[in-house]
This record gives C-alpha cells, structure tokens and sequence, in this order.
C-alpha cells in the first residue's frame, strides 16, 4: 500500500511544488485517478492556472530500469508532437521522500475504447504514433531482433511461474507446449521495415476516446524503438482485447481494422512489411501475455506487493486456465489466424 502521509508530505515540497511555480505551503486535493499494476495514478487541479494534471506514481519496473519513471517521461517528450499523448510537466526519480518515481502530466479527456465502435479511431490514433519521425537522441531501448527479444521476456516470465512450488499442473504443460512451438518461428528474422516508437501495451483502457474529438493514448510504461507490427500485433491479439473486456476479435474485425489503419498511415509510413511480419508478432504476443500472467500470479501470492487489484487477478485465472491456453494454442500458434485477411 502506498504510504499516505508520505505522499502527503511530498505534495507539499518543494521538490513537487516548485516545479508546478507554485509557493511552500500550497494544500492540493488528491483524487484518485486508477492504478495499474506497478503505477498509481490521481488528478488534480493547479490552483494558479485551473489546468487538471496527472501526479502518476510509479512502484516497480516491468523492464528492470533504475529509472523507469525518467524512461516514461522521455517517451512522453519524444512523442509530444504526434497530438496523441500527455504533454509531461515533470518528473522526480529522486525518492527522497517518497519511495516510488513521480511523473506529472497533463490530464486528458475520454473514455475507454469499445471494440465494436472504435477500431477506426484507434487505427488513426496508432498511425499518427508510428508515423512520427524516432528524434535522433531518443533515449528508448530498442531491440535489434524485437521478436526475439519479446520471446525471451516470456521465458524469463515463464521461469518465475514454472518454478513456483504452487504452479498448476496443466497450466505449466501447456506452458512449455507454448515456449516450444513458438521457439521454432523465425523469431530472428530481419523485419526490414521502419523502426518507430512503439507502446507495446494497447489495451482498451489505455486508449481515451472522444466522439466528434480527439482521441489520445495514455499509459507510456514500456515503450520501444521497435517494428510498428509488434504494436498492431498487439492491439488486435486476443489476450490483450480480452484483458479489459470479453471481446475477442473475429477475421472480419481484423480487417477493416488494418484496412483503416493503411489508409490512415499512407503517405507518412512504409506499411508494406506488415503484412509478412503481423502473423509472427501476432503469435508471440499471445505467449507473452499469459506468461505475464503467470509471472504475475506468483507475485500476487507474494507478501510486500505495493498494488494489488482484483480483477486482475481474476483474469489472471481465466488466462492461465486450460481452456483459454488450448485455445490460443490451437488458433493462434498451430494454425495462422490471419490466413486470408491479409493482402
């Protein structure tokens, strides 16, 4: 749990006021905004200016950085210019009053992405992403085999389950199935498109919808330099689409989708790999979200986790169930989903 008085204390600061040109002593009202699973979020008003901002606070690193709050705050400003995410303000890794990396942004208006409506809205939302020239001093990592290196964060994720002394019999089989059968694709293949700044974590709640206005995503925790297939790989996968709602994309939907989304990009990205590139990306995707879970599930059962949520924890059950595995295994790896709805 995050320590109340502390992160009253710190909002008080001068390491948190100054910033914000605001004098000692300022009270500021804290709501709660959501959390995530390593980062909490709440919004405020500044008194000064009347403008709502972001304080996130972020309690862990997904990608093992000293830094990761410094890491989020730099994709921020490398993607400012795309009208598509948070204008950041400031951030703060010092710790020396709170335990936990400080981020404050601005606050942006919307709701979560429905699937059935907003495909369109969230194809023109990637493109203008993707198409945005990487700044030549971008500070993000950027993996030279980005399937290789996703393939390998799922081993080391499928490690911490598979030798946790409370792992699921069929759960930690089809596990291993999963490692083995994926370990066998070209995960090393040179892409030859276009590197780009990527999100890598497109769920439906990272998207703000407006209808008749623009549209946004939030939520930059893990960005890469990396194929812009990895990310639409993402978006349209099953274990991401089925994270925050019960949809799970049909051919038909993966189509318009990507047709909307080439148009969107045309004139400003090279979209022409994708069609080679999607079904691998596609299919280590799907791997890479129920080892998550897996990882995640030991952790759950761990003492001293700052953030906890429930209904996380219950999808992380359904994940890691025998059924929802076999599933991906037989449609997503054994055989090739998107046969016939790419060019």
């Amino acid at each position: 749990m995050i320590d109340q008085t502390a992160l009253r204390a710190y909002i008080r600061s001068g390491d948190f006021l100054e910033p914000l040109r605001l004098p000692a002593g300022t009270e500021l009202a804290l709501s709660p905004l959501g959390q995530g699973e390593y980062n909490l979020n709440y919004s405020f008003l500044h008194p000064e200016t009347g403008q709502r901002l972001v304080l996130r606070l972020n309690t862990g690193s997904q990608m093992h950085l000293d830094q990761q709050i410094e890491y989020e705050f730099s994709a921020l400003q490398a993607l400012l210019p795309s009208g598509r995410t948070p204008r950041p303000l400031f951030c703060d890794g010092s710790r020396s009053i709170l335990l936990y990396g400080v981020l404050v942004m601005e606050w942006l208006p919307g709701r979560a992405l429905r699937y059935e409506t907003d495909l369109e809205t969230a194809a023109e939302i990637l493109s203008d992403i993707h198409a945005l020239p990487v700044p030549p001093d971008c500070a993000l990592l950027s993996p030279a085999s980005p399937a290789r290196s996703i393939y390998e964060e799922c081993l080391a994720m499928a490690e911490r389950y598979l030798t946790w002394d409370r792992a699921e019999g069929p759960a930690a089989r089809l596990l291993e199935t999963l490692i083995v059968e994926i370990g066998r694709l070209p995960l090393e293949e040179e892409g030859g498109a276009p590197r780009c700044v990527v999100n890598t974590e497109l769920n439906s709640g990272n998207f703000l919808i407006n209808e008749g206005a623009r549209s946004y995503l939030v939520d930059w925790e893990k960005p890469l330099i990396a194929e812009a297939a990895q990310d639409i790989a993402h978006f349209l996968a099953p274990t991401t689409t089925f994270w925050k709602t019960d949809t799970i994309l049909d051919r038909e939907a993966v189509r318009r989708f990507l047709e909307h989304y080439r148009r969107a990009a045309a004139g400003r990205l090279d979209a022409g790999p994708l069609s080679r590139r999607l079904p691998l990306f596609l299919t280590v995707t799907c791997l890479r979200g129920v080892t998550w879970c897996a990882m995640a599930l030991r952790e759950y059962a761990e003492p001293g986790r700052a953030l906890t949520n429930p209904d996380t924890l219950r999808k992380m059950g359904t994940y890691l169930s025998e059924d929802f595995l076999r599933y991906l295994l037989e449609n997503y790896v054994r055989r090739d989903f998107l046969q016939g709805v790419l060019p």
